[in-house]
């Protein structure tokens, strides 16, 4: 089914990034790092915000919270399994729960890894990631195993090359810098490079990406590959293996 789809980035904070989200009705921000650029954001658009969805409870991510509830009245929706460590929730959810936005539902993924409890919101053409599947890379581990995020990532494997990954930083350069040290050949990371540089040049962010680009660019898709096994010294070892020497191997880029 085809619906009407509004949706924006908007810079928060110094690398951080929210989405507003318009379908039918209602109006729903992903994330509020802080309130102010969202806030604006909503006053430029003629907007009036129904919903904000959380993807994890750290702190660059949820602190614009009570103030946008406080302008907005917007409900608050975030993992059951972190409601102690969310805002207020008027919808607690849980893996396999279905978000109304307007015209559209998102699936709810636990995506633990980054942080247990992280979840990932899935539409039908776009998904709100966090600090799971991020573009270019994935979020550190800072409460879960290598073996876990790999298979949080591993539920996207089935959605389509269009998809797009709406993820939280810009962190691309980065985190394609690091790529291109594992796979110096691929074409396909030194296109992204020059085209993540010209983006940022004129000040535009490089989310959201399609997963069919992530999945010929980012390292942490990759774990299968014969070039990131021989790079990361796991060949012949297990993708969850690879996966966790490359994490490794970022931790200290």
């Amino acid at each position: 089914m085809t619906v009407a789809r509004t949706l924006f980035t908007v810079p928060c904070l110094k690398d951080n990034y929210a989405f507003l989200f318009r379908s039918g009705d209602r109006v729903a921000v992903v994330d509020v790092p802080e309130a102010g650029p969202v806030l604006a954001a909503l006053k430029d658009k003629g907007w009036q915000l129904t919903d904000i969805l959380l993807t994890h409870h750290h702190d660059d991510h949820i602190q614009g919270v009570a103030e946008v509830v406080q302008a907005t009245g917007a409900d608050v929706w975030g993992a059951a399994a972190d409601v102690h460590r969310l805002p207020p929730l008027d919808h607690a959810v849980s893996p396999g729960d279905v978000v109304v936005i307007g015209e559209e539902e998102a699936r709810v993924i636990d995506v633990s890894g980054h942080t247990m409890g992280h979840v990932a919101y899935l539409f039908d053409g776009v998904a709100f990631t966090g600090d799971s599947l991020m573009a270019a890379g994935c979020g550190r581990l800072f409460e879960g195993t290598a073996e876990r995020m790999l298979a949080s990532l591993r539920q996207f494997a089935d959605l389509s090359d269009d998809t797009l990954i709406a993820s939280g930083h810009e962190y691309t350069l980065n985190n394609l810098a690091f790529a291109r040290s594992l796979e110096p050949d691929n074409g396909d990371i030194i296109s992204r490079i020059a085209e993540t540089e010209a983006a940022r040049a004129k000040d535009l962010p490089s989310v959201p990406s399609a997963l069919g680009l992530e999945r010929n660019t980012n390292p942490f898709l990759r774990a299968h590959v014969p070039d990131l096994k021989d790079a990361t010294g796991t060949t012949g070892q297990s993708d969850d293996a690879t996966f966790a020497a490359a994490r490794r191997a970022k931790d200290a880029f």
